[in-house]
């Protein structure tokens, strides 16, 4: 037990000590500015909606920790900032309190600070839909996440060799599990070939969560006392490149944005991308392990700016935004070009 709860503690402080080294991919997206906005701040909805799910804010407290005493108190501030703020949370990963029941109180902290917010619980795409509903029923989840993670496991010096089953879990969950099934990425992005898969197996929501935030490889190379795998680390597509690859070929799927969220205009560019909601991750824990009260005036400042700028966009609500007119340059429009994404198509999208 000692051994997964330091690992835990080590996933918190390296993502905290390699913060700064975020790059986002959203600085290759530029709205193109009208001068007339034709609507009113007053006139904005924030709210958004996957399924039954209905949210206040269009983003939320996506999945980070758990599994040892300090994590747990985490988890604890994190949930009091989505009670406080109305945000929907994951948790991080259950896998550890499946394991060892010792660990979890570390998880179950979400539901107790958070009683009547939307949680969602978190499992690795090694579990089958058994495991899945014991997750579930430990924090009360309104929905699961089941997270891709290859590139960190196969650099995890302990971590799994295995994922010739994950399709087969995935499918057996969609078809067992009645709460809202997630299917995410963890910092590596997703190509069309996966969402296109994902939405032939029956997965409605799918968090393609790229590169640009948290770099799981890094972490775990930094972890390795040997045979460092130093490459890996550059691993995956970015966010922005994600979104535009989901956008390509998804039908009935709602897509979510992640990965090196970090400011308004992320987010306010992932809707425009084409997501349906965005979640939030390194962002919130750099500000809950400083200040709660911080990371509080936080989501606010940011429910402020969304407004104004969708006023600016003259998008009364979500769906206006996918209307808007974007400029999309530099690697993702490179990125694009070669994977045939036809980029003139968003520059002139309010025509």
């Amino acid at each position: 037990m000692q051994k997964q709860t330091n690992r835990k503690n080590e996933h918190v402080s390296l993502s905290e000590n390699f913060y700064t080294q975020g790059d986002s991919s959203f600085k290759d997206v530029h709205f193109v500015h009208h001068s007339f906005p034709t609507i009113d701040v007053a006139d904005v909805d924030l709210t958004s909606q996957l399924g039954d799910l209905e949210f206040s804010l269009p983003f939320f407290i996506n999945a980070m920790t758990g599994g040892s005493e300090w994590t747990g108190k985490l988890n604890q501030k994190l949930a009091i900032l989505a009670r406080e703020t109305g945000l929907a949370i994951a948790s991080g990963s259950i896998s550890a309190a499946l394991k060892n029941p010792d660990l979890a109180d570390s998880y179950s902290i979400i539901r107790k600070e958070n009683p009547n917010g939307l949680v969602f619980a978190n499992l690795g795409a090694g579990h089958g839909a058994e495991n899945v509903k014991r997750a579930i029923d430990l924090i009360d989840a309104d929905a699961i996440q089941i997270h891709l993670n290859a590139p960190q496991e196969v650099v995890m010096p302990e971590g799994d060799r295995e994922f010739s089953n994950w399709i087969e879990n995935i499918q057996e969950i969609v078809d067992k599990v009645e709460q809202p099934l997630i299917v995410k990425e963890v910092g590596f992005g997703m190509s069309r070939e996966t969402v296109r898969l994902l939405e032939e197996i029956g997965v409605q929501y799918i968090d393609i969560s790229g590169k640009g935030g948290t770099n799981f490889a890094q972490i775990e190379n930094f972890r390795r006392q040997e045979n460092k795998l130093d490459d890996l680390e550059s691993w995956g597509q970015s966010t922005t490149v994600s979104l535009l690859e989901a956008m390509e070929v998804k039908k009935k799927s709602e897509i979510i944005s992640s990965g090196g969220i970090r400011s308004a205009q992320d987010i306010v560019k992932s809707l425009a991308l084409g997501a349906s909601l965005v979640g939030v991750s390194s962002e919130f824990m750099h500000l809950i392990i400083k200040d709660l009260d911080a990371a509080i005036q936080q989501v606010e400042q940011w429910k402020l700016e969304l407004e104004r700028t969708m006023t600016l966009l003259a998008s009364k609500n979500i769906a206006d935004l996918r209307k808007t007119d974007l400029i999309i340059r530099g690697e993702s429009a490179e990125w694009a070009n070669l994977r045939g994404i036809d980029l003139k198509s968003y520059a002139k999208r309010s025509e």
